[in-house]
């Protein structure tokens, strides 16, 4: 069982990446945060900064505004606009009356402020405090990385689904770009088409894995696995928007579907084109007890939900288009 704690992680011996062109300043900086036992990285202007945060990922970065080559504002807008460390915490130092830089560092993304001269124990507090904050970021990543591990190991255990995490992902946020969803939504699509059907960690072998069609019991039993799924993602807050996909991906318009027989605008919008993709996964994928549809058939087959209420047909259109079957299929 996975558990998570309630209480925040106590401060740690972080990496610090301190970017500043006057050697004085980068002596002291690193002479007060060694006090605490943090290992620190200095150098002295903006592109050694971003060559810096490549070669040694820091916990968190104290930035000089006014810096050659490349300012520290600027070192801030790329760190935040890169997915890979974006969530890094950002402290821009700046002169006490600095306003115009400080509205700049909010636009930029910065996490925090400094004023010169920085006094030793706001430093060290400041530089504590963003590191337990990064800590929890980390924990919540590994957390959601055990999940991902975790969805595509459950997929490993049946050969007839080798893959289907992965096209469904991609299917998924293929439709989601047609039907020009937000970036928030495309990214809850994407790791949504892996945890899914994370849920089956809890439904037995026996069924799972049966090489015939379920008996009326094990299909209930079968039916439990989005709300096993939502449970087990429920204690992570990265997760929120992925966890209306993994309990829903099964509901259908028309009130066929599980757990809960959604109807109509019940049913969130994620969930919809998942369940589009899904269907589309499954049917064209063999089982011990039918051979895989074709993709024309395929299509037919979800033009057909379509026409009984299932789907939305322009949904179902849209997908046959961006995967490649909408001629063979209208």
């Amino acid at each position: 069982m996975i558990e998570f704690g309630s209480q925040s992680p106590s401060p740690r011996r972080s990496r610090i990446l301190v970017a500043d062109d006057t050697d004085s300043i980068r002596a002291l900086y690193r002479k007060l945060l060694a006090t605490d036992g943090h290992q620190v990285i200095d150098v002295g202007d903006g592109e050694a900064a971003l060559a810096a945060m490549q070669k040694h990922h820091p916990d968190v970065v104290l930035l000089d505004v006014t810096m050659p080559q490349i300012d520290g504002l600027e070192v801030c807008r790329r760190v935040k606009s890169d997915p890979a460390t974006r969530l890094t915490p950002v402290v821009l130092v700046t002169g006490l009356s600095d306003l115009e830089h400080r509205i700049k560092g909010i636009e930029a993304g910065a996490d925090d402020f400094l004023s010169k001269p920085v006094h030793p124990l706001e430093l060290r507090a400041r530089v504590a405090s963003l590191s337990r904050m990064k800590q929890l970021l980390d924990a919540l990543d590994s957390a959601e990385a055990a999940f991902m591990t975790l969805a595509l190991t459950i997929e490993a255990r049946d050969p007839m689904t080798n893959g289907h995490c992965e096209r469904l992902a991609r299917h998924a946020l293929a439709l989601g770009h047609a039907l020009g969803v937000s970036e928030t939504d495309l990214q809850a699509l994407h790791r949504g088409g892996y945890l899914h059907d994370v849920g089956k960690v809890g439904i037995p072998d026996a069924v799972l894995l049966k090489r015939g069609p379920l008996t009326a019991a094990e299909f209930e039993l079968m039916k439990k696995h989005p709300d096993i799924g939502d449970s087990l993602c429920a204690p992570l807050q990265s997760l929120r928007n992925v966890r209306p996909i993994i309990r829903c991906h099964h509901e259908r318009l028309d009130g066929s579907g599980y757990p809960q027989g959604l109807r109509g605008d019940e049913v969130p919008l994620l969930a919809q084109i998942v369940g589009i993709c899904d269907v589309y996964d499954a049917v064209t994928s063999n089982r011990p007890y039918r051979p895989a549809l074709s993709s024309e058939d395929a299509a037919r087959h979800l033009l057909q939900d379509a026409a009984n209420g299932k789907f939305l047909r322009d949904h179902v259109e849209a997908f046959l288009i961006v995967a490649g079957v909408a001629a063979a299929a209208f």
